[in-house]
């Protein structure tokens, strides 16, 4: 080993020795720079970061002897040194702070060499001049590493916000698609309402239609104008819904006794096509929320259910596991009707719709000549329009903080589980 690369040794060791306090003059310095905001108020481990990795890449520098093991410590700190810009990216500073930064590191060091050369006269010119070229090479490096790395992380920032206005773009498109289908059908029903109940109207006009023919008509008459009231409430309702024009009226009250009064209003629906219709689970559990709005998702639930079904039954069940999940309480409606690929099914509206279309398919199928005419709730007839109601099921949902779980497969039926809270704060 050459007296050079010896005294390099000692000036290494020196630095080792003094790095905690080289470190806490350069940390001083940081701070005190009026250019260096975001560091004010950093506890010092953040403020550290890869400083002292950086500084003992600089005394390895010093003694790597030979030019490969010069060239492996180079490269660890130039990855130490991009670490760094990354890190401070991380916590919020700009790329100008990094850079005030590697000034401070540099003339904290320079001034160390000044005065070791000072103390030690004997130093061969070769030693100095070899240490600040390391210096000037660290601080080169560490600007560019970092400097590049924070540019990189910017950049994938930017490339991530592109990604995500994108993808908003493509979800407000797709829900303005969703609306504008929502009105076509809502358009398509009121319309087909309208021509039945000019026609029906015009046959009552008639005056050889008497008796039990007249009555006919005249039920199948306020039938369809009921209809058309409800899917023109449902429509309003939507729209309040959608304008944030609707608030929750928390009150007490016990979710399995309500929840049996909503299935006993739509009995005779289920009666009516042959369907049972029955409750199981808890008898009671005291809860806090929204009975109408409740009602309304319990509601439209069970009339797509049944809308669905074209043998066996719907069977309605309140639920809760204090165990597992102490704050919350289900509602799950389960029917047996065709299911559907769930897959394909989207969300929430999308998959009561598809299940609705492919009941709607069968039952096309084995009675064409069917009618749904619709009175609402409680007739024994289910109405049009289902794309409204379930529209407001799965923003009810929303307004109340409850989750949507979906279990189903083509053949086997479908179960929608509601979550809700117990108590709402």
């Amino acid at each position: 080993m050459s007296e050079a690369q010896s005294q390099l040794n000692a000036l290494s060791k020196h630095l080792g020795e003094r790095r905690e306090k080289l470190l806490s003059r350069c940390l001083e310095a940081i701070r005190k720079d009026p250019q260096v905001p975001s560091s004010t108020g950093l506890p010092r481990p953040i403020l550290e970061d890869h400083l002292p990795v950086i500084l003992s890449d600089f005394e390895r520098r010093l003694q790597a002897e030979h030019p490969l093991r010069a060239m492996q410590v180079d490269l660890q700190q130039r990855e130490d040194a991009a670490e760094h810009g990354r890190h401070r990216w991380q916590q919020g500073f700009d790329i100008r702070e990094t850079m005030h930064e590697w000034g401070h590191l540099h003339l904290v060091l320079l001034d160390e060499l000044e005065r070791y050369a000072a103390a030690h006269p004997d130093l061969e010119r070769e030693v100095m001049v070899t240490a600040r070229r390391a210096l000037s090479q660290l601080c080169m490096d560490g600007n560019c590493e970092s400097a590049f790395r924070y540019m990189r992380m910017q950049q994938a920032e930017a490339a991530n916000r592109v990604h995500d206005l994108e993808s908003s773009l493509r979800a407000l498109q797709a829900l303005e698609n969703e609306r504008a289908e929502l009105l076509r059908e809502t358009a398509h029903d009121l319309r087909g309402g309208m021509g039945v109940i000019a026609s029906t109207a015009a046959i009552l006009a008639k005056p050889n239609i008497e008796g039990p023919e007249r009555d006919r008509f005249y039920n199948s008459l306020q039938r369809r104008i009921n209809a058309t009231a409800g899917l023109l409430t449902d429509l309003a309702e939507l729209a309040r819904i959608e304008a944030g024009q609707v608030t929750l009226n928390i009150e007490a009250f016990d979710a399995p006794e309500r929840v049996r009064e909503f299935c006993e209003t739509l009995r005779p629906v289920a009666a009516a096509r042959n369907l049972f219709l029955k409750y199981e689970g808890l008898t009671s559990l005291p809860v806090e929320g929204d009975v109408l709005k409740l009602q309304r998702v319990a509601q439209n639930l069970l009339l797509n259910a049944l809308q669905v079904t074209q043998t066996g039954g719907v069977v309605v069940r309140c639920l809760a596991d204090k165990e597992v999940s102490p704050q919350h309480w289900t509602l799950s409606v389960e029917d047996t009707g065709p299911g559907f690929a769930l897959q394909a099914a989207g969300e929430l509206r999308h998959a009561l719709k598809r299940a609705t279309e492919e009941a709607q398919k069968t039952e096309d199928r084995e009675a064409p000549t069917v009618q749904r005419a619709s009175s609402g709730p409680g007739s024994s007839e289910l109405p049009s329009g289902e794309g409204i109601g379930l529209s407001i099921v799965k923003r009810l949902c929303t307004v109340m903080g409850a989750s949507v779980d979906l279990e189903t497969a083509p053949g086997y039926g479908t179960t929608f589980r509601i979550t809700f809270p117990v108590r709402y704060s």
